[in-house]
């Protein structure tokens, strides 16, 4: 099956010398542009905060963007294609069964290179003897792995996601679609295995169907970082703000909330907002941390030079000593 190639630094609108915080800023704000919750066109939006959280998902691991440089311009040569495993599958199931998928958020290409797709869990166990007699060499078939990409929103409320599986033998040219309603679970976890039974490669002699796992990768968010069941976001305050106190607001998953910086606040300051995190079972969540820093203006008009040097000459500071 043919694969699309993807231009992750075309996505995210970069030069493939980007640095990792031009890559950062870059995804932040295409995500605050597409993200489903504020963008006008859902449809639209969906598909491409998912195309971003992809190129992001790669430029902005090290080692993934490494690999990703290194496939290059012959990234589809027949002697690179041979080279690669295909469907996930390496080391001697070149020609077994090919799996894609549409729905999990990610593309064919990612999967190819970077994801898990079609990936052997357990390799094919043998059916208990004394099923029945005519089974005794009857063998399951292989259970089978793929990515899922789920958002923070699906984290919190939970969600049922239909999703598209395709199986071609290469062997014979035979392929086959099935549609599967994917259960995620209010609170599910980061690389945590979805389960659905039977839904794996077919058993050989009568034996039972493998089944498919889909593990799960958090979308990255805009505005918060997760740690376990919790929230960090990067509040950025102006010096006055910092300085004289201010009430600021800021995002949640549930909403904006008003947050009172109190005067004298200092970068790396952490404010607390209890519950406002992911769900920890027990019907509790996290909490949600703003992590404060400071954004010093990059210009100043004349005025407001003159009006920062009045407040240095009436500082309590003591003055640096010149070196």
């Amino acid at each position: 099956m043919p694969v699309e190639f993807k231009d992750y630094y075309d996505i995210l609108g970069v030069a493939r010398n980007a640095s990792d915080s031009d890559i950062k800023m870059a995804f932040r704000k295409l995500a605050r542009q597409y993200h489903p919750d504020v963008a006008k066109d859902k449809t639209t939006a969906d598909e491409k905060f998912k195309e971003i959280n992809e190129a992001n998902e790669v430029l902005g691991d090290p080692d993934k963007r490494r690999k990703y440089d290194e496939l290059g311009a012959n990234w589809n040569h027949p002697e690179r294609r041979a080279a690669e495993p295909q469907g996930g599958f390496g080391g001697g199931f070149e020609e077994g069964p090919e799996y894609r998928f549409d729905g999990t958020g990610f593309s064919d290409f990612f999967e190819q290179f970077f994801g898990s797709r079609g990936h052997p869990l357990g390799g094919f166990g043998r059916v208990r003897p004394g099923d029945t007699d005519d089974r005794s060499f009857a063998q399951r078939g292989q259970d089978i792995e793929g990515d899922i990409l789920v958002t923070l929103d699906e984290v919190l409320h939970g969600s049922t996601r239909t999703i598209r599986l395709q199986r071609s033998d290469p062997r014979t040219g035979h392929s086959t679609a099935e549609t599967l309603r994917v259960k995620i679970s209010l609170g599910v976890r980061e690389a945590q295995l979805i389960r659905l039974a039977g839904k794996g490669q077919e058993g050989i002699g009568g034996g039972d169907s493998g089944d498919l796992y889909l593990r799960v990768k958090f979308a990255q968010h805009p505005e918060f970082r997760v740690q376990g069941a919790d929230l960090y976001h990067d509040l950025d305050l102006a010096p006055w703000e910092a300085v004289l106190g201010a009430a600021i607001r800021i995002p949640t998953l549930d909403g904006q909330v008003s947050l009172k910086i109190p005067a004298g606040t200092t970068a790396g300051q952490r404010f607390r907002l209890r519950q406002k995190g992911l769900p920890t079972g027990g019907g509790t969540r996290g909490d949600l941390y703003a992590v404060v820093s400071i954004q010093v203006p990059s210009h100043l008009t004349p005025d407001e030079q003159a009006l920062w040097g009045q407040l240095a000459a009436k500082s309590t500071f003591a003055p640096r000593k010149s070196s």
